[in-house]
């Protein structure tokens, strides 16, 4: 078991337990997170907990790496990371994540998909698709945009570097920082406070928001201009796993060790526009 289940007096817990892995999202891990959220609204539980298990340095590694395809959109609409997204946000009481060590990759977007999150100074917070040369999924940047400033966003996905704890309290990734020796006491605290108020007003004004926040259509032209960007993500991660994931950037012209992307890239990149034309000369 990858996640494991209990509640009691309304809440439940739900603990990421692929410690071999530092609780790496794996497709097995998701349906069994997705799975566990599903018995606790039969259950009628009224506040969940995520956490990974005490005192572990990790909280989340984010993606399973070894399961991301060659070459095509590693997070389609129906893939099972972004339906446990969907499943925590459309869960009809609220959730919190409890957050003891470091969150990396995805695994930031499924804290920020909770309600409300509580952290301690262990904690921090990275996105990391640039370093393996993988375009995160339109999705997902909304989901960073509507949470955090924009500024915050590019930083963190054009750097790749962790937001430290206190930082992440400044920013909104947190709402809370707490000591670690008060981390699961003020959490569970928390916890009891939500659980003890009328469960059917939180569970409206939940889905009230979560409506809200996602009314931002997009023109289709604006559509079609991100997917042909997504394409060029696509063919670059393809040649970047060709070439075990090693890219050289070096004066604008994107190079895998020793040779340049292929001709299919370039076509891409080109379809992009003009924002995409000095990305890749050949």
């Amino acid at each position: 078991m990858f996640i494991l289940s209990e509640h009691s007096d309304a809440i439940g817990t739900l603990t990421l337990n692929r410690p071999a892995k530092r609780n790496a999202l794996s497709e097995v891990l998701v349906e069994e997170l997705i799975a566990a959220l599903t018995d606790f609204q039969q259950a009628g539980v009224r506040v969940v907990i995520i956490r990974a298990a005490p005192g572990a340095p990790v909280w989340s590694s984010g993606h399973d790496i070894s399961e991301l395809p060659q070459g095509q959109d590693p997070l389609p609409y129906s893939d099972p990371f972004e339906r446990a997204l969907r499943a925590v946000k459309s869960f009809p009481a609220p959730v919190i994540a409890m957050v003891h060590g470091s969150v990396w990759g995805v695994a930031t977007d499924l804290v920020l998909s909770c309600d409300i999150a509580v952290g301690d100074e262990t904690s921090s917070f990275a996105v990391t698709p640039a370093n393996i040369g993988l375009a995160y999924n339109t999705a997902g940047l909304l989901r960073f945009m509507r949470r955090l400033p924009l500024n915050l966003v590019k930083e963190m996905f054009f750097t790749g570097v962790p937001v430290k704890a206190a930082d992440a309290a400044k920013w909104g990734i947190l709402n809370h920082l707490v000591p670690a020796a008060e981390l699961e006491s003020f959490t569970y605290d928390l916890a009891r406070l939500i659980a003890a108020k009328a469960p059917l007003v939180l569970r409206v004004v939940k889905e009230q928001l979560r409506i809200l926040a996602d009314a931002s259509p997009i023109t289709s032209d604006v559509f079609e201009r991100i997917e042909a960007l997504r394409g060029f993500g696509r063919a670059l991660h393809r040649d970047a796993v060709r070439c075990q994931l090693r890219l050289i950037f070096r004066g604008g012209l994107i190079q895998c060790r020793d040779r340049h992307l292929d001709v299919g890239a370039v076509r891409l990149i080109a379809r992009a526009g003009r924002d995409g034309s000095d990305l890749v000369r050949r």
